[in-house]
């Protein structure tokens, strides 16, 4: 090859390149066009869209609540003696009056016996001194015996009546440390475990027998952050009562979605995968605020028929102050935030996208409220935001929610 050949070589190879890449662009194309029904025009970024819609929303504060019994009662004896019997299970439930322990009867038996017969011996003394009262009555009345004898069998009298009455209430008490021998359940709850067995010797309100809980109903504390004592106190004074809704959190949950507890007002966190929440009201609001914590504690009862809420749980807590009705409603993940603040991209009736300013209120679940920037029955974006700018065209056909003509979303 001759020198001027070797100068122009360079210009060769970029000049074949040139002419390759010019006709594998046209092949493409003109593939692309035979193969589209539209004849080669944009078909649009494929996204899932959603209706907007409105129902009624229920405003909540949400925050972590502590169950705890209506009320608790330490079993312990009343007296001292022998433990000759136990008539529970541990962990059963008991209702007011059932018999739970029996300590050894006999020496208050015999005490009983011994003040019945004190009290027998002093009564038959205390009537022959009566009527030796009533006969010097007579007497003293005849001028036979003195004042000094009256007196005295008089005074011997009112003695023995004193006596009685004494020997009356050691009777009294005797009966009464008999009964405490059978020590029964004083209220209807849960027992728990026997803390001292069959045998064993027991003292007078020392020894602790068992705990018994009260489950139904039940107690659940929580705590709210200062701020909100005056919207709650306010709330309850116009409606009288206000709900509380728990639900205890399963060990593994499948929506990670739930809100933060107990730092804003926003509806209730409770997803499709939680069990029924349970309905209780709002009971008690404590006189004052915790200045470690910036919270007031509250209290709500829960009747709790099936016993889903245990003594010493944690529970997501959800008290109810008000609903916001006909709000309006997309998906949580429809809306995006930006430099500007939060937006969502708006399907137009020419398929393309525009970028609507919003601004978000209280979450429901997986949607959210939106306060301001969109009207019912628009169409926004839920997936695909990121390979979109304003006014670009999407198709929803190939998503996998389609909307149907009622504005619901359902499944293909």
């Amino acid at each position: 090859m001759s020198r001027v050949s070797r100068r122009n070589e360079p210009l060769f190879f970029t000049s074949l390149l040139i002419v390759l890449l010019l006709s594998f662009s046209c092949d493409r194309g003109g593939s692309k066009a035979e193969g589209r029904p539209d004849g080669g025009k944009s078909e649009g970024v494929p996204v899932t869209v959603a209706r907007v819609t409105t129902k009624d929303v229920p405003i909540r504060l949400s925050a972590i609540g502590n169950v705890e019994p209506y009320s608790t009662v330490e079993i312990k004896p009343q007296v001292e003696g022998q433990l000759s019997r136990v008539y529970f299970k541990e962990g059963e439930n008991v209702r007011s009056g059932d018999l739970l322990f029996l300590i050894d009867p006999r020496p208050y038996e015999n005490a009983l016996r011994q003040a019945e017969a004190n009290m027998a011996r002093n009564s038959a003394m205390m009537k022959n001194a009566e009527q030796d009262a009533a006969r010097y009555e007579d007497l003293i009345n005849k001028g036979v015996v003195s004042a000094q004898q009256y007196d005295q069998v008089k005074a011997e009298f009112e003695s023995l009546k004193a006596s009685v009455n004494a020997d009356r209430a050691a009777v009294a008490n005797a009966k009464l440390e008999l009964e405490y021998c059978s020590i029964r359940s004083p209220i209807d709850g849960r027992i728990g475990e026997i803390l001292v067995h069959e045998g064993n010797t027991v003292e007078t309100r020392t020894t602790l027998l068992a705990v018994i809980n009260q489950t139904k109903p039940v107690f659940v504390n929580f705590s709210v952050p200062e701020h909100f004592l005056a919207l709650i106190r306010e709330y309850l004074a116009d409606s009288g009562e206000l709900k509380v809704y728990a639900v205890v959190p399963y060990t593994s949950r499948k929506n990670d979605e739930s809100p933060a507890g107990g730092e804003t007002a926003e509806t209730a966190g409770i997803s499709p995968g939680d069990q029924t929440p349970a309905e209780g009201k709002l009971s008690f609001i404590d006189n004052k605020v915790n200045e470690t914590t910036g919270t007031v504690r509250l209290k709500a009862v829960f009747e709790n028929a099936d016993e889903m809420l245990w003594p010493g749980k944690f529970v997501n807590v959800s008290l109810n102050l008000t609903t916001q009705e006909n709000a309006t409603i997309v998906p949580a993940r429809a809306v995006q935030s930006g430099q500007s603040g939060d937006y969502v991209f708006v399907v137009k009736p020419d398929s393309t996208v525009e970028s609507r300013p919003v601004v978000p209120g209280p979450r429901v679940d997986r949607d959210v409220v939106i306060t301001k920037g969109l009207k019912p029955g628009e169409i926004v974006v839920t997936e695909g935001q990121l390979r979109l700018a304003p006014g670009m065209k999407v198709r929803t056909n190939d998503s996998p929610e389609v909307l149907s003509r009622d504005g619901s979303s359902t499944k293909r």
